[in-house]
């Protein structure tokens, strides 16, 4: 019922411009989506406007252009750089008599294709419910559709309708399985904090070097590639990092500008890594001439999903790729590590990031001891309750002794939250 292209098909892109100044960059971005998607771009069709055409998103006559581009070089789906509404898609659909998808549908196939874990799965198919959700009449065309109360319904909305219900029915069964999964991440996560064992969670721009940098710091072999979402599934491993200890690395998926919101609402289990992180390291692609552009989409999403105000280390890779470029450090006024310059392909730079997780993480790991009154029960609890109390101790006067040790940001947000408790530390 949901036709989707396959790979191996030809294709007619298609990107409009709604600014003076030509936005080349993007639609060379959309070709390499494109191209993992395994599907072969054979023409490229652009235009500009001020605003998208409610009927066709392009002008009627620039619809006309893409039409006569599928007829004369026999492809077999139209592909859109821009997110199109159902009733666009149909009415293009119906135009160039071939099947037209948009960019979320593209990004969500390469998910699709990628997706090796039962999670990873579980989440690509909820985007994809949720995403043709709203495209169900498509399936339907071919049936008759009439509108008016009872006795004139047609069998092809009796069919819609059950359609929807199926539909609602596996979203909430994949829901279900996923909360489970959540679930047992959580238990993983918990047992870390016991443990006291920092995260660091890798992020950045698709096909910036997170996985090779993953794989150069653990000695793994995670699936690495020059291709956009290589990785989707979320791979943790165990490292040491010295005047630390144990520090547990994970490796997430990629960000891309207009990430759909369907994708970043069915990946939260595995974002969670990222929320919950000691530390991030934003991996970037230092050769890119869109650098500036793709760390402002990278912090978007880590807005989106409320990862923002987590500590960051910026981690420049591909330095390889820059003329005369030597690794360094680079500091803030406080002569805290800011900045990394290092190429995963090479191996330079390595020691460095190494040397500057070290000083970051030593200093994000919040340890304190204080006296609190009898009357704070609920705020001892607290620390029991975030597993950060090492040692309790009742004093003289009735009140609670407690050495209490827990990451940095944990901390800050606590003392945000009891304004009171700065003054109870020794």
């Amino acid at each position: 019922m949901f036709d989707r292209y396959e790979g191996g098909e030809l294709a007619v892109l298609v990107h409009v411009f709604f600014s003076q100044e030509k936005d080349t960059e993007n639609l060379a971005e959309f070709e390499s989506l494109v191209t993992s998607a395994g599907v072969k771009p054979v023409q490229i069709v652009t235009g500009s406007r001020k605003s998208p055409h409610p009927k066709y998103y392009v002008g009627e006559g620039k619809a006309e252009e893409i039409a006569e581009a599928v007829k004369e070089s026999g492809a077999d789906v139209v592909l859109f750089n821009h997110t199109l509404s159902p009733a666009q898609e149909r009415n293009l659909e119906r135009l160039c008599q071939c099947k037209v998808v948009d960019r979320t549908g593209v990004i969500l196939d390469i998910f699709a294709q990628r997706a090796r874990t039962h999670e990873g799965k579980l989440q690509v198919e909820l985007a994809q419910l949720r995403h043709l959700s709203t495209r169900l009449v498509r399936g339907w065309t071919h049936l008759e559709r009439q509108k008016g109360g009872i006795g004139l319904r047609g069998p092809g909305e009796t069919q819609l309708e059950t359609d929807r219900r199926l539909l609602r029915g596996k979203i909430s069964q994949i829901l279900s399985r996923l909360s489970r999964v959540e679930k047992q991440r959580e238990q993983g996560r918990q047992a870390r904090n016991k443990a006291d064992i920092p995260t660091i969670s890798l992020v950045g721009y698709t096909n910036a070097g997170k996985s090779s940098l993953f794989n150069r710091m653990t000695a793994s072999d995670v699936y690495a590639a020059d291709q956009l979402f290589a990785t989707l599934d979320p791979t943790l491993r165990r490292i040491n990092v010295e005047d630390v200890g144990p520090v547990v690395l994970a490796d997430t998926v990629g960000f891309i500008r207009h990430l759909p919101h369907d994708l970043v609402a069915a990946f939260k289990a595995t974002l969670q890594e990222t929320r919950e992180a000691t530390l991030l390291l934003h991996v970037i692609d230092a050769a890119d001439s869109r650098l500036d552009e793709n760390i402002h989409a990278v912090e978007s999403v880590l807005e989106e999903i409320e990862a923002d105000e987590i500590p960051t280390l910026l981690v420049m890779n591909k330095v390889d790729m820059l003329e005369d470029f030597i690794p360094r450090i680079d500091r803030n006024e406080d002569n805290k590590p800011v900045r990394v310059w290092v190429s995963a392909q090479t191996g330079d730079g390595i020691p460095l990031l190494l040397q500057a997780l070290t000083e970051r993480l030593s200093g994000e790991i919040a340890h304190v001891e204080m006296r609190l009154p009898p009357s704070e029960g609920r705020l001892r609890s607290r620390f029991y309750q975030l597993q950060a109390i090492e040692r309790e101790w009742q004093e003289e006067d009735g009140s609670i002794g407690l050495e209490v040790r827990m990451p940095m940001v944990d901390w800050q947000r606590l003392c945000k939250q009891e304004q009171q408790l700065p003054s109870y530390v020794i």
